[in-house]
């Protein structure tokens, strides 16, 4: 993996998920001698929001010897930009990412970007009926090893409070720290086509399309940390 001197990277893990979903990327950017934390941000406590959740990020930062990387999976993306604006980071990379707009609430996102219209017709030019009942296995682990999908399930978490979704980002811009995309190029929830148009917009960045669907650190580790490490 391509490296310049010891980096760190502080983790934060998709909506209801915990810091589990980061471990077969914790030990590759570890190996080439980097600090690493996966933090556990508090999804199913009522009182807290995403501004608490920032805290969380900002308390894991001061863990770390240098200003870090700050990754976030799907909806953390919202969390890393309110991050950023309150602790020094070298940038900011997000993965199978919810784009924030300022002023934007995750739950205002959905409808504001079009999500479900851009799956359906996904869906449909892929052969999948876009009215089915939702199947966690399918939507979310088609690419993730067998074993690995069990071990998900088995360490599967309390429901989300409502709360996650909450409030809307009070900030005027994008902070100025460097931001990189990437995107999964067979993500079934998040379209590549939605990606690529929201980190166009919103950033005004091409992604990086790594060949998963929407948990390429379940489903292709190696392949995800070597691009963490590109610079």
């Amino acid at each position: 993996m391509p490296e310049a001197g010891p980096r760190a990277f502080v983790l934060l893990p998709g909506a209801g998920s915990d810091s589990w979903y980061w471990h077969r990327v914790v030990p590759l950017l570890r190996e080439c001698g980097h600090e690493v934390v996966p933090v556990d941000l508090p999804y199913t406590d009522p009182g807290a929001d995403q501004y608490a959740y920032a805290d969380v990020v900002v308390a894991a930062g001061r863990d770390v010897a240098r200003p870090p990387t700050l990754v976030a999976q799907s909806m953390s993306a919202f969390t890393a930009a309110i991050a950023a604006e309150r602790m020094p980071v070298d940038g900011l990379i997000l993965v199978a990412p919810m784009i924030p707009a300022p002023g934007e609430s995750p739950g205002q996102w959905w409808s504001a970007v079009g999500q479900a219209e851009a799956k359906r017709a996904q869906d449909v030019a892929e052969g999948r009926d876009p009215d089915a009942p939702l199947d966690p296995r399918g939507l979310f682990f088609h690419d993730v090893p067998a074993d690995v999908v069990d071990e998900a399930f088995a360490h599967e978490q309390p429901g989300m409070s409502e709360t996650a979704f909450e409030p809307a980002w009070r900030a005027p811009r994008w902070p100025d720290v460097p931001v990189r995309v990437i995107a999964g190029r067979h993500d079934r929830l998040f379209p590549l086509p939605l990606i690529e148009r929201l980190a166009r917009e919103r950033l005004g960045v091409e992604p990086e399309v790594i060949d998963s669907g929407h948990l390429p650190a379940l489903a292709c580790p190696a392949e995800l940390a070597s691009l963490l490490l590109r610079e």
